[in-house]
């Protein structure tokens, strides 16, 4: 039985940012989570991509600091 994350949670806290069309800057979801970078990025690795199937694009922001972002149309880069 798979469940779904409480809207409460930082997990879907993540998921509404990553949803954005802008995405989220890795400082926003260290930010917000009050994790260290390394878990943010294992965050997304197991639990958006394998766990949850999202597809997450990476690009670089004018910082060239990293920007994900969930990609609605199925078609990220990995």
């Amino acid at each position: 039985m798979s469940r779904s994350p409480k809207s409460s949670t930082k997990i879907q806290t993540c998921l509404d940012i990553l949803g954005r069309k802008t995405g989220a800057a890795l400082s926003e979801l260290m930010a917000v989570t009050n994790w260290q970078a390394h878990s943010v990025r294992g965050f997304l690795s197991a639990t958006v991509k394998k766990k949850l199937g999202h597809s997450i694009i990476t690009s670089r922001d004018n910082d060239g600091g990293c920007r994900y972002r969930i990609d609605r149309a199925g078609r990220g880069r990995r």
